[in-house]
């Protein structure tokens, strides 16, 4: 991916391209916007032999949509075994069938993209099992942004992959970290996040079978932003949104399924105290979430809302690195129905790790009530605890609790 000077190299670049060498298909998963199809277009350009079909094309979706069947006689009609990328196959369902059709006889591999899981699971999809592997690309990491320093957590390590871009941590707080935001001006970034709040109203849920609700769905997306990293309160939701509460489960259902909102569930293995059982739920880029919570979208939010924010970006860089890393682990959080917290713990199934997180250069032990607690319900499983500040240095708090800079996670 280019920007005015440099290329914007993504964790997923090799990743694509060696699959594309082995002769192997994928699904690539993500939100609008975070460069599907710059990285596959990336991945591919070195390929003579490739086919496109881009279904975000009114023109090109309507021809397919009137016979998904047409695909297997075009790529039949291709000589060699082409590699064919498929953007936005949500929008066509149907395509899965020809997919693994052509799939099976050998006949062609395939790059796929979308952005919404719902009307796939709706519609029936056939997401080929066991023929091609999956993929979720995100906004863009810390390591990408060239913001990384020495990573203290190793289950969590990544080095940068690109050098500093003209971009600060700070800004990401406001703006996220979409791929196309690095290159704005300050006025086009607001303008940038407004016309994604409007496109994804207008596109994705009017697709997904709530369009008779589009009013209320949109007085709903404003609330849930400003709640976000939360455990909504659905009773309050209804009540200041007018909708019912089993239309706010489904709206919150609409949201994870469309890859905007990221669900964390609370941690419940052997717990010897009751814990709250709520979910929450975090949007995936802070940019958009604060345009949608119509937030002052300039540099003075960080101070009015540092600790939110903080909390949200580290949440979300956690989660990222999983993906990025491939690991089966699990994203969390803890809370005692006495009020003992923890901001977040990765199950990795045998043994966890607790994470306070702190919009604070320093931090004393004396704060930290829930993490203790946690390393001492769990010494089994918790053999260390940290905690991410917004300061410079890294602190020993404790034998076993850590205090790290963010840019060290």
């Amino acid at each position: 991916m280019q920007g005015k000077t440099k290329v914007l190299f993504r964790y997923l670049d090799d990743k694509i391209a060696q699959l594309i060498v082995k002769k192997q298909s994928a699904l690539i998963l993500g939100p609008r916007q975070v460069g599907k199809t710059t990285l596959v277009r990336g991945a591919m350009k070195g390929t003579k032999n490739k086919v496109e079909y881009l279904l975000q094309n009114p023109t090109e979706r309507l021809a397919i949509e009137s016979n998904p069947g047409r695909i297997i006689g075009q790529i039949e009609a291709v000589s060699g075994k082409p590699v064919v990328f498929i953007d936005e196959a949500q929008k066509v369902p149907e395509v899965f069938d020809a997919v693994q059709y052509l799939i099976d006889n050998k006949t062609a591999q395939f790059i796929i993209t979308g952005s919404s899981a719902r009307k796939l699971r709706r519609e029936g999809a056939n997401l080929l099992p066991g023929r091609i592997k999956r993929y979720h690309l995100d906004p863009l990491l810390w390591g990408e942004l060239g913001l990384m320093g020495d990573g203290q957590i190793n289950e969590l390590r990544l080095k940068n992959i690109n050098k500093k871009f003209d971009y600060s941590f700070d800004e990401s707080l406001v703006y996220g970290s979409l791929p196309g935001m690095i290159n704005l001006s300050l006025d086009d970034r607001s303008d940038f996040l407004r016309a994604y709040s409007e496109i994804y109203l207008e596109e994705e849920i009017r697709a997904e079978a709530v369009a008779r609700k589009i009013g209320a769905f949109s007085r709903f997306l404003e609330l849930a932003a400003v709640e976000s990293g939360t455990s909504p309160n659905f009773s309050k939701l209804s009540n200041e949104s007018g909708v019912s509460q089993p239309a706010i489960k489904e709206f919150y259902q609409v949201l994870e399924d469309t890859l905007v909102v990221e669900r964390v569930d609370p941690y419940l293995k052997n717990a010897r105290k009751r814990i709250m059982s709520s979910s929450r739920y975090f949007f995936f880029d802070l940019g958009v979430r604060n345009s949608l919570a119509r937030l002052n979208l300039d540099i003075s939010l960080v101070n009015a809302q540092k600790g939110i924010l903080f909390e949200h970006a580290v949440v979300l860089e956690i989660i990222r690195r999983i993906r990025v890393l491939n690991k089966n682990y699990k994203v969390c959080y803890w809370r005692t129905s006495g009020g003992a917290e923890v901001d977040c713990v990765i199950d990795m199934g045998e043994k966890v790790i607790p994470i306070e997180i702190k919009g604070s250069a320093t931090v004393s032990l004396s704060e930290l009530k829930g993490l203790k607690n946690f390393l001492e319900d769990y010494k089994n499983k918790a053999s260390h605890g940290y905690v991410i500040t917004m300061g410079s240095r890294r602190e020993k708090l404790a034998d076993n609790i850590t205090a790290i800079p963010w840019f060290e996670l």
